[in-house]
């Protein structure tokens, strides 16, 4: 088969995604410049045990509903896979792509991993990574939508535009989602992509997704907003809103996890509160929901490649 011509704009989108991140890094220098370390430690040390508990609660729920994309998706594709399996693979191969970036590839890998030892081919992984991906996107379109709707002045405020933006972008998301339940409710519907074709959840299954995405994006955000500090008077609705939208510009900057990207959306967010402290929450978060299920995602990818030498050593 002969390659296909690249396109001459090709470079716009890797172009884009420079400037997104360049940028935010600036606006992230110009905000992290102002603050004083003693401040910093201050809002680190200011993080209560109720806090940092509910932090770990949340981001505890958050990656067991992570596992649901991959339980959806295997079944989708009828492979039956011990939820033991699917809790591995689902959680090493989100916290490693969480942090890597490059989820296609880095996810896929590690699931790729620990799926093929239970005779799942890599075509079948895929499969199972882009319908694990369109929960995600399901879920996080109709809570965003939600949101808008449910603290449409709040969220106006937030971002400094009229509330007749903020529902026109919500009706625009609503709309799509409804476009796209409407496509897989009329007939059978299957992906193609240079000969491989993937056929897509119908209208039962997708509706499960968007429950499931939507259950999984609000548990994340709920990490950061826990350890924000008291008496802030922001709405959770509202704060979801502007948590999914700093979302959606660090995965368009494709950098790993959104950083800096991320924090300095939110703390633009979030300029009405002290920015030490807001600061401060965010590197918890980074921490927390980042960095320790990437540390304990390595033990555990560790711990079952030695699991499985000693069984082929024993067989």
């Amino acid at each position: 088969m002969p390659l296909r011509k690249r396109s001459r704009w090709w470079w716009l989108g890797p172009l884009a995604s420079a400037i997104i991140f360049l940028a935010s890094l600036v606006v992230l220098y110009f905000i992290v410049r102002e603050i004083e370390p003693g401040e910093l430690a201050k809002a680190f040390a200011n993080a209560s045990l109720r806090q940092l508990s509910l932090a770990l609660a949340f981001t505890a729920l958050s990656y067991l509903l992570l596992t649901g994309y991959d339980a959806l998706a295997l079944k989708r594709l009828g492979l039956s896979i011990p939820y033991r399996t699917t809790a591995l693979g689902s959680f090493t191969s989100y916290s490693v792509s969480f942090t890597l970036g490059f989820p296609i590839v880095t996810g896929g890998t590690v699931r790729y991993w620990v799926y093929a030892a239970r005779g799942v081919r890599a075509s079948e992984v895929a499969s199972l990574t882009v319908i694990a991906g369109l929960t995600f996107w399901l879920g996080l379109g109709m809570i965003f939508c939600v949101s808008l709707f449910y603290a449409t002045e709040s969220v106006a405020q937030l971002a400094r535009t009229s509330p007749l933006l903020i529902q026109a972008v919500g009706a625009v998301t609503a709309l799509g989602i409804l476009g796209y339940l409407f496509w897989v409710a009329t007939g059978e519907r299957t992906l193609r992509v240079r000969g491989w074709n993937l056929p897509l959840p119908g209208l039962g299954v997708t509706l499960g997704q968007m429950l499931l995405g939507a259950c999984e994006v609000s548990a994340a955000a709920a990490v950061l907003f826990v350890l924000l500090p008291g008496g802030h008077n922001l709405s959770y609705e509202s704060f979801l809103a502007a948590y999914i939208f700093a979302c959606l510009i660090g995965i368009a900057s494709h950098a790993p996890g959104g950083l800096g990207v991320f924090e300095a959306t939110m703390l633009i967010a979030l300029s009405r509160l002290p920015f030490e402290q807001v600061l401060g929450a965010l590197l918890l978060f980074r921490i927390i929901y980042y960095i320790l299920p990437f540390i304990l995602a390595l033990v555990l990818l560790a711990l079952n490649e030695m699991g499985r030498r000693i069984r082929r050593h024993e067989i």
